[in-house]
């Protein structure tokens, strides 16, 4: 056989009522028009589903773990083809519908084509409303605010993409987030991404999908990717309320009469914003060690050995003013003979200072030791 043109991969778990449907549809769809392909059935099935696709001609490959990302990337590594078509083996999308994903990359238009099921039609039952009007526009809207895509149907199963556009994807996800990551990293590498409305089907077995589970996976990939609007932002808000309301409260000096419970949340805002950033911090460096972010502008910037030198530094100031202040309410307890003091404001605004001069410190400290890692690469 000679190289194939189209490759088209399925992933399979226990969907013997349905894959040879899928199969059947995939070489009669090639042989309509004109193309070479081949299609690759990733499975980790325990039914009867391997022997029914080697039997109508299928390449059967078997991934090492189970995993919706794992049989797609799995099947990548055998795909012979120019162009991949990506489906699921339930049949609930048509692979007759296989011309509209292919034309756009075959008049090189498009890098990656993804289908859209909101642009095009949903048959009853095919989609539990949970899916269609809550989880799928919210993590689909989610996905574009935060990469800057425009996509109707981030979640759609059937997808196409070129070899070359694929290999210039640094993809790593092995459970159902591996459909956002796809959509991200190709947004992140400047892949010209459209969209083909399709039509989506009843499923004729239960589904695999853990809505809420799932939802949760992909929410938290895309954090992982863009944490600054999760993280970063809030907690720089939540920073700014509780300076606002500490040194407001100073000003008008009556700490320890009649605002002191709003003095004490104040201070509290204070820690938990500065919390919020450093794990912001946190996650964006993890993202950048593990390439799945650019070390880019400020980020860059605020990275740089030098900048870590100075952070440490003023973690290090703000500790020992807090440590000095507080000394301070302890000395006058004991000329005061241990008896009762109204230095309560004052103490604590030193261990405010103490506690946000520990978590700069650490964090200056955690985010050192991952720079390192990046350089020892």
């Amino acid at each position: 056989m000679s190289q194939p043109l189209v490759s088209i991969i399925i992933p399979c778990m226990n969907e013997e009522k349905t894959i040879g449907i899928c199969i059947k549809k995939a070489f009669t769809t090639l042989e309509r028009e004109g193309l070479a392909g081949e299609i690759i059935v990733s499975d980790n099935s325990t039914d009867d589903s391997r022997n029914i696709s080697e039997k109508l001609g299928a390449k059967v490959v078997v991934p090492d773990k189970k995993g919706y990302g794992n049989a797609f990337q799995e099947g990548f590594r055998h795909a012979l083809g120019k162009y991949i078509l990506l489906a699921d083996a339930d049949d609930t999308y048509d692979l007759r519908d296989m011309p509209k994903f292919l034309k756009p990359l075959m008049a090189n238009e498009a890098d990656f084509v993804m289908g859209t099921r909101i642009k095009g039609t949903i048959k009853k039952n095919s989609m539990p409303w949970l899916h269609r009007y809550i989880g799928n526009p919210i993590l689909t809207s989610t996905l574009n605010d935060l990469f800057k895509t425009k996509l109707s149907d981030a979640h759609c199963g059937m997808r196409s993409i070129t070899r070359e556009a694929y290999n210039k994807l640094y993809i790593k996800s092995e459970g159902m987030e591996f459909a956002s990551e796809m959509i991200i990293e190709g947004a992140r590498k400047k892949l010209r991404i459209t969209e083909v409305p399709i039509t989506y089907y009843p499923r004729k077995t239960p589904s695999k999908l853990h809505s809420w589970g799932d939802g949760w996976r992909h929410l938290r990939f895309m954090m992982l990717y863009n944490p600054t609007p999760f993280f970063s932002i809030p907690g720089f808000l939540i920073l700014l309320l509780g300076i606002f309301m500490t040194v407001t409260l100073s000003i008008r000096g009556d700490v320890e009469t009649t605002s002191l419970h709003s003095y004490i949340l104040g201070s509290m805002l204070l820690i938990i914003g500065a919390q919020m950033i450093a794990t912001g911090g946190y996650m964006k460096v993890y993202g950048i060690v593990h390439n799945r972010i650019d070390k880019t502008g400020i980020t860059a910037r605020l990275l740089d050995y030098h900048s870590l030198e100075y952070g440490l530094l003023f973690g290090i100031i703000l500790l020992v003013a807090g440590i000095v202040w507080g000394s301070g309410v302890i000395l006058k307890w004991i000329n005061s003979g241990y008896g009762s003091l109204s230095e309560v404001g004052t103490a604590v605004t030193s261990m405010t200072m103490a506690a946000l001069g520990i978590q700069v410190i650490f964090s200056a400290l955690i985010i050192s030791i991952f720079i390192l890692e990046t350089e020892d690469k």
